[in-house]
């Protein structure tokens, strides 16, 4: 069974950084895109950052220039380095995985648990 297991969320105050870690485990033949997503209260889940099998990367506009988005293939983890955080930034932050099964080849999406992020003075 395949999981998603995220760290690293937590309270800091505006200009902060934190660093999330998503770390993927499991039977699975490959993770052909690994992501972050948030969801504000009463938002809609939105994209934060993605990177490719390949390391095409890309960034919601809010967060270009802030957030850095890295990819440790080997270990099957996703780190998303926040910078110059900003109160518009609190929300909680999901982990996301296309992954390809063992067996079927067929892809399919995985999501972590979510990890809060709060940024307040």
């Amino acid at each position: 069974q395949v999981q998603l297991v995220e760290s690293g969320g937590g309270l800091v105050q505006p200009g902060g950084s934190l660093r999330l870690s998503c770390a993927v485990s499991g039977i699975f033949r490959s993770i052909n895109v690994m992501g972050w997503y948030r969801q504000a209260p009463e938002k809609e889940r939105e994209l934060v950052a993605r990177i490719t099998s390949g390391g095409d990367i890309n960034y919601a506009d809010p967060v270009k220039g802030r957030f850095t988005i890295s990819r440790d293939s080997a270990r099957n983890l996703v780190y998303l380095e926040m910078n110059s955080l900003k109160p518009e930034d609190t929300a909680v932050y999901y982990c996301y995985a296309e992954i390809v099964d063992q067996w079927t080849f067929s892809p399919r999406d995985y999501w972590g648990q979510g990890t809060q992020v709060t940024v307040s003075s």
